[in-house]
């Protein structure tokens, strides 16, 4: 069975539709019909349903895709260890991580590994924590370092390098500045710019007001921490931040949280599938992460 035809098959799948999977594989919507058909044909019976532009999985394309995932995994696995026998540090590194790890934490250290790893093709691509742990279950990426969950993920392995204190902030004119201490029933009073929901950040937020049964006012979300700095900063609502954002722009408030033993943190590491072969790449750049690594 031809491997670009389940590539194909997957690419549907995880996107939705043929045009959008043939952005996702550089290929044009006729070719990705094209391998479609000829994998039909292979079986001999369609494996999509398609009403209008909605594309979705009949029984033989469910019974087909966790094989299809499986026999994809194997193919690549048998090559990187085929390749890794060898001992170069070459090929393709597919590496997942936050814009604000990527723009924080990474510079120095991506610096360093092109340098020391020229025949390495990198693959960065910047997404939400929360997505990494769904790309690597896809096996579309060989790492991530991302802000690790607060919950166990029992088919992943992760790692911490780096604690990641956090600080309620405000503009410096804002009125809960004024306030020696800061109530949680004072900081529902107030707008709040945060994370999306769906973030392990929000979350955190989200549990402190529901331990209290207050209300949390969001003005605005979105995953961009930069972004949530900068509306704080001219003073349109509070935030929760790393502390290494901190700025002359910003306040950090003097928060008393009721039945909490410390301050909102969040954990910072890189995330692998450990069923999975690792790319001598891959293992070169979880070393230089750990040689990193804070001792907090």
């Amino acid at each position: 069975m031809d491997t670009t035809n389940l590539t194909a098959f997957l690419a549907i799948v995880d996107t939705g539709s043929f045009s959008e999977a043939g952005e996702k594989l550089f290929l044009t919507q006729p070719a990705v019909s094209k391998r479609i058909a000829a994998l039909e044909d292979q079986l001999g019976t369609p494996v999509f349903d398609r009403i209008g532009r909605q594309v979705t999985l009949n029984e033989a394309g469910k019974a087909l895709l966790p094989r299809a995932r499986k026999m994809l995994e194997l193919v690549h696995d048998t090559k990187l260890e085929i390749i890794n026998l060898s001992g170069e540090v070459k090929g393709p590194l597919s590496i997942a991580t936050s814009h604000h790890i990527g723009l924080r934490r990474l510079p120095d250290i991506l610096k360093t590994f092109t340098k020391s790893f020229p025949d390495v093709k990198l693959d960065i691509r910047f997404v939400d924590s929360e997505a990494s742990y769904e790309m690597l279950s896809r096996g579309e990426i060989e790492l991530g370092i991302i802000t690790l969950s607060p919950d166990s993920q029992p088919t992943i392995y992760s790692e911490k390098l780096w604690h990641d204190p956090l600080g309620f902030m405000a503009a410096k004119d804002h009125p809960l500045t004024r306030l020696k201490t800061v109530s949680t029933e004072q900081l529902s009073e107030y707008q709040a710019v945060l994370p999306g929901r769906n973030t392990f950040t929000y979350q955190v937020v989200q549990n402190l007001f529901d331990q209290e049964g207050l209300k949390l006012q969001t003005a605005m979300s979105t995953n961009y921490l930069e972004t949530l700095r900068m509306l704080a900063a001219i003073g349109l609502a509070w935030c929760i931040l790393p502390l290494t954002m901190q700025d002359d722009d910003l306040r950090v408030l003097n928060v008393e949280l009721k039945g909490v033993k410390s301050p909102p943190s969040r954990e910072l590491g890189y995330i692998l599938h450990p069923k999975r072969t690792l790319s001598n790449a891959a293992r070169a750049f979880i070393e230089l992460l750990k040689q990193h690594k804070d001792n907090s």
